[in-house]
């Protein structure tokens, strides 16, 4: 699937950051290409600020609650951003250097700690809250935003001391030795009660975790040290520096941890699950993902009747039907165990009654000429399923039982998609966006 035109450039790391508005800062993991679909996604869903992206990584700002986020379909996973910084500088460097620059990414600055594990814990406690005891007033964008705030300003409040110039005559040279020493002593005083009081509010707000990291190192750094060096590096530095708890089986906190030769980024899961699990798919076929962002791709109506010839286990047909309800969903495939798992999925998803299923050829469809709206679907093209240079003929079909004006959404291989591309004989207008 070929990206979008992004509606602004990734920037650079190194340019100056711009003042954060009031709200918390996210970023999702996405799939190559994908990036600009989610950031149309996420301008739709969610009140958000600064929206923008790297390969692999969106990064927004908003303050809507759980509700809200947990609707984001074309998205990976869902972190609470805690820093991003540019890569790690890894030629000429001695491992033991380039090991505490990677403890000081995690451990430099306590307060960002105790602003992010913060929105992490009032986030959790949404998440785990009970139907029948949770407030809906708290999960309103407004309450979110005024939690958010008061970190901000808590944050903004707790900086560290300067150092303190003290302009004297020079009268004595011995009083002036004198007062220069106890200047340093107070100003080295200063600085560590900082850090020490930076440390304790960590403690103080948080408790005592227990956490596991969570590593992925691509690019010079992976070539240089093992995502088990980085993570054993990480968690000794935040042991000594919060007294945390490692555990690795059932942790109270993850912390995720990305090293490339483009940024560092470090974060911590929203969620449990990725977003991309649906729990109302039980047989895994097309990524939950991209079937979605084809189905969005298609802007389906209300009333439309959608097709899709070649459904396999149906993601495509449930993803469209959980988001764009009023509509009529068709799907075909002419394989039994696909429409058995299909049929397994529509009624986990509570959907039997909005898409029906059907046991035919993609080339010989039972339906009327200029019965169909839409046409969405995932050309075969992998080594169980294989639809090869029969294309042409499936095309053929598509054309005669698509309405004047339709839309169809294809995913297809690139050998596929240069037969479509010399495919002249047909009258439809190819818009190849996918």
């Amino acid at each position: 699937m070929s990206a979008l035109a992004p509606e602004e450039r990734p920037p650079s790391l190194r340019d100056p950051p711009s003042p954060l508005p009031a709200g918390a800062r996210y970023f999702c993991t996405v799939g190559r290409g994908l990036e600009p679909f989610l950031m149309r996604e996420i301008r739709a869903r969610l009140a958000v600020t600064q929206v923008e992206y790297v390969s692999g990584k969106v990064f927004f700002t908003t303050n809507s609650g759980l509700t809200m986020l947990k609707q984001l379909k074309s998205a990976e996973r869902l972190f609470l951003l805690l820093k991003r910084q540019p890569p790690l500088i890894i030629s000429s460097r001695s491992k033991g250097k380039v090991f505490n620059e990677i403890q000081r990414l995690v451990t430099g600055d306590p307060m960002c700690w105790v602003r992010a594990v913060s929105i992490w814990r009032s986030l959790e406690l949404e998440e785990n809250l009970p139907p029948e005891v949770a407030k809906p007033s708290k999960r309103k964008t407004g309450e979110n935003e005024n939690i958010v705030t008061k970190k901000l300003k808590i944050e903004q409040t707790l900086a560290m001391p300067g150092d303190a110039e003290c302009q004297l005559e020079k009268q004595n040279s011995d009083k002036m030795e004198e007062h220069k020493d106890l200047t340093t002593e107070k100003e080295n005083f200063q600085e560590e009660k900082s850090e020490n009081d930076g440390e304790k509010e960590v403690e103080h707000h948080q408790g005592k975790l227990t956490f596991r990291v969570s590593c992925r190192c691509s690019g010079t750094i992976a070539k240089t040290f093992t995502t088990e060096e980085v993570g054993r590096v990480i968690g000794i530095a935040l042991i000594k520096q919060f007294g945390w708890k490692a555990d690795l089986r059932n942790p109270s906190l993850e912390i995720f941890i990305h090293l490339n030769d483009i940024y560092s980024v470090v974060g911590i899961p929203v969620f449990r699950l990725p977003l991309a699990s649906r729990a109302y798919i039980k047989v895994a076929g097309l990524r939950s993902t991209i079937a979605w962002t084809m189905a969005s791709l298609a802007e389906i109506n209300v009333g439309a009747v959608v097709l899709d010839p070649m459904c396999g286990l149906g993601t495509i047909l449930l993803e469209a039907a959980k988001e764009w309800p009023n509509a009529s969903y068709l799907g075909a495939d002419v394989s039994d165990s696909q429409l058995l798992g299909a049929f397994d999925n529509l009624k986990s998803a509570g959907l039997m009654d909005r898409i029906e299923l059907f046991k035919f050829c993609v080339t010989e469809l039972p339906l009327l000429s200029q019965s169909v709206d839409v046409i969405i679907s995932d050309v075969p093209f992998g080594k169980k399923f294989k639809l090869g240079k029969d294309i042409k003929s499936v095309l053929h079909e598509m054309e005669r039982v698509l309405c004047v004006g339709g839309t169809i959404v294809l995913l297809l291989s690139e050998d596929l998609h240069k037969y479509l591309q010399d495919y002249k004989e047909s009258n439809i207008t190819w818009n190849s966006r996918c």
